[in-house]
């Protein structure tokens, strides 16, 4: 018996050895995961974005005696010697047509940048230009000089997104290149909110996003580009956000047309509620925009929004007062459709509509209406000259005349026509705005009430 298993034994360590090595063979291809070609098939088409930025700073003509924010504050507007200095920053991007070399990436990566660096995965160093370029939505294309047929990202679909899905993230954070890190998708419409704004409609993502990451694409398991990486919870761990692909195909259609996204709006103006207001109306705490006015032949008449309909929800998300009524518009386009609550007659209902585009031509149309002033740009310095003054209109009222120079509408500098539109739009509905005013070589602070 003892024989018979001895053989049995010899017989099968034979066989095993014989047997070619499957597993190692195969090793290659069960360490390239779904991941791992995801990254292989995009890695290409990122790019590290390095941008020069002029800073000018005031130099005191009491040298560093004084200083500090209060110091610069009590001698603002007065003649300072200024020095430029060079800085530098840097972010990712996404190439979109290799064929033309068109990078997709954030607004901010670019904001005030004079030399424009591009570098692909492979070392190459190209030199790129802005095609167009939005704030609001916090995102750019840029144009790569002397380049083509180069790779490009696969374009994905975001309105099908999976919470809990995987994700990959690509970019260069802190200026180390090509830094892949994986996730899941850790909700969907999310709202950030800053200071003055707030953005909406965010795939939030716990994968690894860190400054420099800004620009960078967000992957799904197929390595489709299904959104962009633009922002950071700070204070928190594994909180971050990008920009879904559907929202910024619509964006870059308009960037590539006009250099610019054309805002919108409905055609309506409106109030902040109070305690009182919003008792009377049932609501259970103060929040919505109460309609005061409604525009005849825009999207909001055509709806049959009329004067004392209350606007509680924008897509989703709650309007908490007039200014996040205009917040949550700025990032809408005139290609997608809007959702509104509203309460109308002590009803909730639901209320499609498209936004209608304003031109700078209806802006300033609007403006001339409301505050009743024109400006233009001065050639000898910075600021917008105010070149034209409604008669009895809050201008006037205020006392301004042509010839005196806006610097700043609320929290916005004003050195272009372009900036003192958009200021106008974030601040037609508020009743008083703060304005600085240049008459001569004096400096003012001055409330305008509309």
């Amino acid at each position: 018996m003892f024989k018979y298993f001895l053989k049995i034994n010899l017989i099968i360590l034979l066989a095993l050895v014989s047997i070619k090595p499957v597993f190692a063979e195969n090793d290659d291809s069960l360490r390239r995961t779904p991941v791992v070609r995801a990254v292989q098939k995009t890695a290409p088409a990122v790019v590290n974005i390095s941008v020069t930025r002029i800073v000018e700073r005031g130099i005191s003509p009491f040298g560093q005696m004084f200083g500090g924010q209060g110091f610069d504050l009590f001698f603002d507007g007065f003649e300072t010697r200024k020095r430029k200095y060079r800085s530098q920053a840097t972010g990712s991007g996404v190439i979109i047509n290799g064929r033309r070399g068109l990078v997709l990436t954030n607004a901010h990566v670019l904001a005030g940048g004079s030399d424009i660096k591009v570098k692909t995965l492979g070392g190459e160093e190209y030199s790129a230009e802005i095609v167009g370029s939005d704030a609001d939505f916090d995102l750019a294309v840029l144009k790569i000089k002397g380049a083509g047929n180069l790779p490009q990202v696969a374009m994905g679909d975001s309105s099908d997104i999976y919470i809990g899905e995987t994700v990959i993230a690509i970019g260069n954070p802190f200026g180390y290149t090509h830094t892949v890190t994986t996730g899941v998708v850790s909700a969907l419409k999310r709202t950030v909110k800053s200071k003055d704004d707030a953005y909406t409609d965010f795939i939030q993502t716990d994968a690894a996003i860190n400054p420099g990451n800004s620009g960078g694409p967000l992957l799904n398991i197929l390595g489709d580009l299904i959104g962009i990486n633009t922002a950071i919870q700070a204070r928190a761990e594994g909180i971050g956000f990008a920009i879904p692909i559907n929202r910024a195909k619509r964006v870059v259609k308009e960037l590539l047309a006009s250099g610019t996204v054309s805002p919108v709006w409905l055609g309506l103006s409106g109030q902040d509620l109070d305690q009182g207001s919003a008792s009377y109306f049932g609501l259970s705490r103060v929040y919505g925009m109460l309609v005061s006015d409604v525009h005849k032949n825009t999207p909001a008449a055509y709806a049959g929004i009329k004067p004392g309909d209350v606007i509680l929800k924008i897509n989703g998300i709650e309007v908490e007062d007039k200014a996040g009524y205009l917040a949550l518009l700025r990032v809408q386009t005139r290609s997608e459709d809007v959702e509104l609550e509203i309460l109308h007659e002590g009803k909730v209902r639901q209320v499609v509509v498209r936004p209608q585009s304003l031109g700078p031509r209806e802006v300033r149309t609007q403006a001339w209406s409301r505050w009743g002033m024109l400006v233009d740009k001065d050639s000898r310095g910075r600021g917008m000259l105010v070149s034209k003054v409604r008669a009895n209109s809050a201008s006037a009222r205020l006392g301004l005349k042509a010839g005196d120079k806006i610097h700043q509408i609320g929290n916005h500098r004003v050195e272009s026509q372009k900036d003192f539109l958009d200021s106008f739009l974030r601040y037609r509905m508020n009743n008083k705005v703060m304005l600085k005013v240049q008459r001569g070589r004096n400096f003012y602070y001055v409330k305008l009430n509309s």
